[in-house]
């Protein structure tokens, strides 16, 4: 069976792990040295962030932290969640290229976390298992195999050393990018780094995945739309996920679907994710197109991936019910108090901070207040919300992190944006939102109360 062998170990133990940093720092360092002799006999004066945004160094840059996998791209991700387009362009390059760079484990690594988890005889469970990965990404790489009643199966396999090295992985990611300054120094990261930390525990744990697997499942149990694979618990650890597979297109290559069918795929999406933070409570909140499949021919989208999800409050759940129902109305206050409640302005703020943080919240929920289906594919939203973050974090100095079930949901929220213009659809989310929307003051009193 073991007919693939490609990839780089995966360094397993911390010291390995850790000696990987300082290898990266020194290639840094030197190659920052090169650059600036060469530049000084050239004549030119150079600029430290120059030498270190050369090409060379963002590509040494970006494989050591492929290689490491799981908390590099996570850590990235969390970042980016509270930065947003406020960090530097080269960053965002370098954090593109991970999450679509992950290198798989060689067949003699991947055997070995197989009969680790499974037992050395662990073959005797299919009739075949294809080694060559079938997907790779940030903690682990998914394969196709039948198992021995020749059902088919996708096996998501854990790369080894992620669960042990995740607290000195993510503190020595972002020393990493503080030392070459790719951080900007405004950034509040600390919470970041011990979110980064419970959501990577989290994820690591394929059991608990496969339980919020088995809860959606049930949730969307009848609903056409959506299809969500069955788990397999007797192959399933927590290193090894192990669940039908399912066919379907990656959803952001669909260019060619017709106008009609693709807004109906993107207004699925969106409605989704109304049920999971209204109805469900539950939020899968990774918005990695990737997490999505297609198939042309029921129309049915498939539900990949359930590690990043979250559970959501009554407080936090009927907070974002008002905050969009008063965004919907073009009711500025109302949205300031639903802020409050959800949890925006726990720290000081000046009255001039607050009022441009709840314009950036205006600005982001404009697809509510349109009459109609609104352009995603042509409108400049996403520059305008990039602007005004820029104007909030350097011209008025005011940079916090939001609380964290807030910093996940806007994620979310982004990233079906993001699909909405890349498939270059309209979509009438006032009419998407109004099943939700909240009515009863009296009853958020008695929330709230509680």
């Amino acid at each position: 069976m073991a007919e693939y062998d490609d990839g780089k170990k995966v360094p397993t133990n911390r010291m390995s792990r850790v000696g990987m940093f300082g290898s990266v720092v020194t290639k840094v360092a030197t190659n920052m040295a090169a650059e600036g002799a060469k530049q000084l006999i050239a004549g030119k004066r150079p600029k430290a962030k120059d030498l270190l945004l050369t090409p060379k160094n963002i590509s040494n840059i970006t494989e050591q932290l492929a290689q490491l996998r799981g908390a590099a791209m996570k850590v990235g991700q969390l970042l980016s969640m509270d930065a947003g387009d406020a960090l530097p362009k080269e960053l965002t390059d370098i954090l593109a290229r991970l999450r679509s760079d992950a290198a798989p484990m060689p067949a003699k690594q991947l055997a070995d976390v197989l009969a680790s988890e499974w037992g050395t005889d662990w073959q005797k469970h299919f009739l075949s298992f294809k080694f060559k990965p079938i997907a790779a990404a940030s903690i682990g790489q998914v394969h196709f195999a039948y198992d021995d009643d020749g059902s088919e199966r996708a096996v998501k396999v854990q790369y080894p050393g992620v669960k042990k090295s995740i607290s000195s992985d993510v503190d020595n990611v972002v020393t990493l990018l503080r030392l070459t300054g790719l951080v900007p120094k405004e950034v509040d990261y600390k919470s970041l780094l011990e979110e980064a930390k419970k959501q990577l525990h989290a994820e690591a744990d394929y059991q608990l995945e496969a339980e919020h697997a088995k809860v959606f499942g049930e949730l969307l149990k009848g609903d056409k739309r959506f299809v969500v694979p069955s788990i397999n618990d007797a192959l399933t650890t927590s290193s090894i996920l192990t669940m039908s597979y399912e066919q379907g297109e990656q959803i952001e290559n669909l260019d060619d679907l017709p106008d009609t069918q693709k807004t109906e795929l993107v207004s699925n999406l969106f409605t989704l994710l109304f049920r999971e933070v209204f109805d469900f409570q539950r939020v899968q909140t990774d918005p990695n197109f990737a997490n999505y499949l297609y198939q042309r021919d029921t129309g049915k989208i498939v539900l990949l991936d359930f590690g990043a999800t979250r559970l959501y409050s009554d407080i936090i759940s009927q907070g974002y019910q008002k905050l969009l129902t008063s965004a919907m109305h073009n009711d500025r206050e109302g949205v300031a108090d639903a802020m409050s409640q959800i949890g925006f302005f726990s720290e000081h703020i000046f009255p001039e901070q607050k009022d441009a943080v709840v314009n950036l919240v205006m600005t982001a929920c404009e697809p509510l207040r349109h009459n109609g289906p609104y352009d995603f594919g042509h409108s400049d939203l996403a520059k305008r919300i990039h602007d005004a973050g820029m104007a909030l974090s350097t011209e008025q100095g005011y940079w916090h992190t939001p609380p964290v079930d807030a910093l996940f949901l806007h994620r979310k929220i982004g990233g079906l944006y993001l699909l909405a213009a890349r498939l270059g659809v309209s979509v009438d989310l006032p009419e998407l939102f109004a099943p939700f929307a909240w009515e009863s003051e009296s009853e958020l009193a008695k929330v709230v109360a509680n």
